[in-house]
């Protein structure tokens, strides 16, 4: 079950976003609004990647050090990278250094690059696995049915770290599902945003 938590502003806010004022920002500004970016798109996917068996709180902390690091996420720039570029990442103390993960990033860039050349952007294909149903943001599942189906194509086209939990977070993060909790300050204006969105 989802809830909220009274803000030191006296507004209440999702619970789990009380951490740091970093955290109660991204709450705020981020998380649940509609993305049509693919740069975003795809930066959003990276790290969600790389938070597999961490807080989400501790890559946020790491975001920009992660932006220097692959290039701000241009995954024409990423798609690239070589074997050097993977050695220098590893020396990295900014950001979160494992090979798996690092060389992910690569590989889906270069998956990237092969799903615009087939789809138009990826936007266009995220936006496909938007749930019909919308969410109420009482019950928060750690995956759905949507996001099974976005991992499984995903993996059928080469991409890596993006399990249906991580295809999940990705959605929420993204906008494809409001999951802000009753109550919560945000989830009105998540709601407008995205009935102003025009889905790519």
């Amino acid at each position: 079950m989802s809830h909220t938590l009274p803000s030191a502003d006296g507004q209440d806010r999702c619970f789990w976003c009380h951490g740091t004022p970093a955290y109660v920002h991204y709450h705020d500004h981020e998380w649940g609004f509609p993305v049509s970016s693919d740069q975003r798109l795809f930066e959003k996917l990276c790290l969600e990647g790389f938070q597999s068996g961490l807080s989400w709180l501790t890559i946020l902390n790491k975001r920009e050090n992660f932006r220097a690091a692959f290039a701000g996420f241009d995954f024409h720039k990423v798609a690239q990278f070589g074997e050097a570029d993977v050695e220098r990442l590893l020396q990295d103390t900014g950001i979160v250094r494992h090979r798996g993960k690092i060389e992910a990033v690569i590989n889906n860039a270069r998956c990237a690059l092969e799903m615009v050349d087939a789809e138009g952007s990826l936007a266009a294909f995220f936006w496909r696995y938007q749930p019909a149903v919308l969410s109420t943001g009482e019950v928060v599942p750690a995956q759905t049915a949507e996001s099974q189906a976005l991992s499984k194509e995903l993996k059928k086209r080469g991409w890596k770290f993006v399990g249906p939990t991580t295809m999940y977070a990705l959605m929420q993060a993204m906008g494809l599902v409001n999951d802000h909790a009753p109550g919560c300050i945000t989830r009105a204006k998540v709601d407008e945003a995205r009935a102003a969105f025009q889905q790519p």
